[in-house]
């Protein structure tokens, strides 16, 4: 049966002042738990972007959360060039062992590049670029992503304070200057094959991810 709260959740009006517009919900069953999947839409850059809850995320203690930024070679084609379908994974199993939480599935593919970009950056790897190299011989920053689109969306499940499952210092520090206080950093250590240890040391090396 669906809760009160998520049926406020279901029917709350569209947030104001942020461009974000929440769009609806629903119920997503998972091998590890049946979560609510929320939808947003982002008016400036026409994305839209999804988060899912388990339990009530909206009690103002501290929720087990995750940032997660698209990916869809690892999380939807089991690319092993990356972490990114292993994080999520394992993000997931970690909230519904907690039976609660939220993720952020935020529409960022590319480290913000872009789907068909990332596969040109992929294929100057392939040459011997390592992942920050090929995205700057692109003409892009090392990581382009906005962690604004955040706020709006944790503002609208009413969540104010969050366990963050990240090896990236800068999501914490994002959410902090959006106002949503991190009380704990989780890391998510992946472990490392022949395809993504030089793309790890990189982020670590390069980007300050902790591993």
């Amino acid at each position: 049966m669906t809760s009160n709260k998520n049926k406020d959740l279901e029917t709350s009006a569209s947030i104001n002042n942020s461009g974000v517009e929440f769009i609806s919900s629903c119920v997503l069953p998972t091998p590890w738990a049946i979560f609510h999947l929320h939808a947003f839409f982002e008016a400036a850059t026409g994305k839209e972007h999804l988060a899912l809850t388990l339990g009530d995320v909206a009690t103002g203690a501290p929720v087990l959360a995750r940032l997660h930024s698209e990916c869809l070679t690892g999380d939807a084609l089991f690319s092993q060039r990356c972490d990114c379908g292993a994080q999520l994974e394992t993000a997931l199993k970690k909230i519904a062992h907690e039976g609660c939480g939220v993720l952020l599935y935020l529409r960022q593919e590319g480290r913000g590049i872009g789907l068909l970009n990332k596969v040109h950056a992929y294929r100057l790897q392939d040459a011997g670029a390592d992942t920050v190299e090929a995205n700057q011989a692109l003409g892009f920053a090392p990581d382009m992503r906005n962690y604004q689109i955040c706020q709006p969306m944790l503002q609208h499940l009413q969540v104010k304070a969050v366990k963050l499952m990240s090896n990236n210092p800068r999501k914490a520090a994002a959410l902090q200057e959006c106002g949503i206080q991190v009380t704990e950093q989780i890391p998510l250590i992946i472990k490392k094959n022949p395809h993504n240890e030089r793309y790890l040391l990189t982020k670590a090396a390069k980007l300050g991810h902790v591993f």
